[in-house]
């Protein structure tokens, strides 16, 4: 059974987070009190080119079976630590297809918009990470494996413990892509 296994948020635009006894989704907006929560689009370098550009990075989510895999490579890294909202035990998030729907315990419902762009702030973290948290698909395409990411679509209180349920889009299913 999928669930969740760590919640953080951090206001201000830091690249970790704080993890939380819970943290409250606010539909169209993100984590209440979180430096990326917003209508429109808040990660800087997009902010720059296109402010008026729809927040389509308002939560971001992580598995922690990346933890282990990273773990076997020499890296120590933690719930909250590359900067998710929500970090995710028992569901192959990267294999999701966008539009993808989870339900977060009671009431919190997001939809996938695609993968999180991974950054040079992750080697800045660790030296190494960037290239640890990237892969390739069988077609040699560069694939992220730190995240998804997401919007709320029904608000709610998010807690560790909370079971995940997944809505699947209608088909044709599409792949996600980075944002």
């Amino acid at each position: 059974m999928a669930n969740v296994i760590s919640v953080s948020s951090r206001a201000g635009h830091h690249f970790s987070k704080t993890p939380k006894l819970s943290i409250r989704l606010i539909a169209g907006v993100g984590v209440e009190g979180d430096g990326h929560a917003g209508a429109t689009v808040k990660h800087r370098s997009r902010l720059q080119r296109t402010p008026e550009q729809p927040n389509l990075r308002q939560v971001h989510l992580l598995q922690c079976e990346l933890f282990d895999e990273l773990g076997g490579a020499g890296f120590v890294v933690r719930a909250g630590d590359l900067g998710e909202n929500i970090t995710t035990q028992g569901i192959d998030l990267l294999a999701l297809p966008a539009q993808a729907r989870l339900r977060l315990g009671a009431t919190a419902i997001v939809e996938i918009t695609g993968l999180r762009t991974p950054c040079i702030q992750i080697d800045r973290f660790q030296k190494g990470l960037m290239f640890a948290v990237t892969d390739r698909d069988a077609t040699g395409r560069l694939v992220g494996k730190a995240g998804i990411m997401a919007i709320v679509i029904e608000g709610g209180d998010v807690a560790p413990d909370d079971p995940i349920e997944v809505q699947w889009p209608d088909e044709p299913f599409r792949p996600l892509q980075a944002i």
